[in-house]
């Protein structure tokens, strides 16, 4: 008996013997992690993660090889930034890629030690995300998509489709810092182009149809401020101003393909490109805030033909020739 014992003793050892090395090797073998804080949905966003991912596959990162990425949507809902964002903290991420500025806040808030890349931020110095462009400080750094700088431009490109316009409505989310300094923006644009302005205000999707039947008859043109919840309800915002016969200007091209009139803006892919090697610095060691924060080189002017034609518009040859995307 005592025999018997002794060698079930010596297997059961022997098997732990064996066992911890394994262990020990699968630890020691955890792939780097990227937390992607994706603002809206994966179907939205693909065009960006391609581009993020082949980027991270050009500098030597293989996903599941070389590195792991653990996506997670917000669908355009602010409180899953916070959800998600602390969600990475308790996992242990090695760094953070998000875009938008509720996201990026969102992220900064609930961690100060986990690097932290924003793939695009309107205004990151007034929204307090960085310090400073040259000297981010901190945990965070990134890319800004000069949201509130291209207001004037958008709201000239406007004027040029509709010499008429007379009064742009602009409706945005009062519960974004960045889409308020935007409004802001665009509003004080607006006035050295002499143009009358009716500001819009939403926060919930439900507030965007009582939105537009505020709006009735008191503008030409609307400007939307892109924003994740905006982003989120495109479909809806763009039928709606199709009802009430208001073109409509964005800051992504994506809202156009969507049935948007005109956007012009910081081509997203690009930026997404551009924040892999973001990562992969911080990956290889480089501190965040000695990264600085970069503005984009590349952007896209969209117009939405189909759109126009149902509004009654006739589009210059001269602008469809300097448009980036033209839909059909």
């Amino acid at each position: 008996m005592l025999d018997v014992r002794r060698r079930e003793f010596v297997r059961l050892l022997g098997g732990a013997a064996a066992a911890w090395p394994l262990a020990a090797r699968a630890q020691q073998t955890r792939l780097p992690t990227i937390g992607f804080l994706g603002a809206n949905n994966a179907t939205f966003e693909r065009a960006s993660t391609d581009a993020f991912v082949r980027r991270l596959h050009d500098l030597g990162w293989i996903e599941n090889r070389t590195v792991a990425i653990d996506y997670r949507w917000a669908e355009g809902r602010d409180e899953r930034f916070t959800e998600i964002s602390a969600e990475f903290v308790r996992l242990g991420v090695d760094v953070i890629l998000t875009y938008t500025n509720p996201a990026a806040l969102a992220a900064k808030q609930a961690t100060a030690v986990i690097p932290i890349v924003f793939a695009g931020a309107g205004d990151p110095i007034g929204t307090g995300l960085v310090a400073s462009l040259a000297r981010p400080g901190g945990n965070i750094t990134g890319l800004s998509i000069q949201q509130t700088d291209l207001a004037s431009k958008r709201l000239e490109i406007l004027r040029e489709v509709l010499p008429g316009l007379r009064t742009v409505a602009i409706l945005f989310d009062v519960g974004s810092p960045n889409t308020v300094l935007e409004m802001g923006e665009a509003r004080a644009a607006a006035r050295t182009l002499d143009l009358a302005v009716v500001t819009s205000e939403v926060q919930r999707a439900e507030d965007i149809a009582p939105a537009f039947d505020a709006l009735k008859g008191r503008a030409d043109a609307l400007y939307v401020v892109a924003d994740p919840l905006v982003t989120s309800n495109r479909i809806r915002i763009n039928t709606l101003a199709l009802g009430a016969r208001l073109p409509t200007m964005h800051g992504q091209n994506d809202n156009v393909e969507a049935g948007g009139l005109m956007s012009y803006g910081a081509n997203f892919p690009d930026l997404y490109r551009r924040a892999a090697d973001y990562v992969d610095k911080i990956l290889r060691g480089t501190k965040p805030a000695d990264i600085p924060v970069e503005q984009p080189t590349k952007f896209d002017l969209a117009i939405n033909l189909t759109t126009a034609k149902t509004l009654g518009l006739k589009i210059p040859e001269a602008f469809l020739l300097r448009a980036d995307e033209v839909i059909e």
